[in-house]
């Protein structure tokens, strides 16, 4: 997805209120760098993940609430992790780590009221990274996909050229920022 697409066509029906409250925000910061020349930088993050990231059942975000499942399943020795929809939804993840380098980046090479991806450009499958987690937690038992269940917007993926350009590479890879969200929720899990 490239910035300028934003706007461009119907909002995904199950992000359409997050999505209409972002797009306002973005709206309002480009009126105030034209009207006031108030310097802004409005980034717009791919799915994140990390460190104090939320846990909760109820309302974690995907990488997240998957890192629960398959930790507590292998603690609780449970035989299946039932999982919302088909995987065939694709998504892109970054490490707070690097967003915040990105945005210090931005902050001090960037100077537009234009909105800017921050991602790492590349995207992978939920079935695969279920997979990925499924193995980096040990898990020996059964992946039970809830096709009732919606999968959402079926691929999510930025055109981080604008990015690039300033010289931004993302330094944390997806296998190691899983690797670290394990240890992260075991170490955090009853505090």
């Amino acid at each position: 997805m490239k910035e300028e697409y934003l706007m461009t066509g119907p909002l995904e029906p199950t992000n359409e209120a997050y999505a209409i409250a972002k797009i306002a925000g973005l709206k309002m910061a480009k009126y105030y760098y034209e009207q006031y020349n108030l310097k802004t930088v409005c980034a717009m993050p791919c799915n994140l993940y990390g460190i104090n990231d939320s846990f909760d059942p109820n309302n974690s975000h995907v990488l997240s609430s998957l890192v629960r499942k398959f930790s507590d399943a292998v603690e609780e020795n449970l035989n299946e992790v039932v999982i919302w929809g088909t995987g065939i939804a694709r998504r892109e993840f970054m490490n707070v780590d690097d967003v915040s380098k990105a945005l210090i980046l931005l902050m001090n090479n960037y100077d537009s009221a234009d909105i800017i991806n921050v991602g790492c450009g590349y995207d992978i499958s939920i079935r695969d990274l279920v997979e990925i987690i499924k193995m980096k937690t040990g898990f020996k038992g059964k992946v039970v996909w809830d096709s009732t269940m919606p999968d959402g917007m079926l691929k999510k993926c930025m055109d981080i050229s604008k990015l690039s350009k300033l010289g931004f590479i993302p330094s944390i890879g997806l296998e190691e920022g899983i690797s670290m969200m394990i240890a992260y929720y075991k170490e955090h899990k009853n505090i």
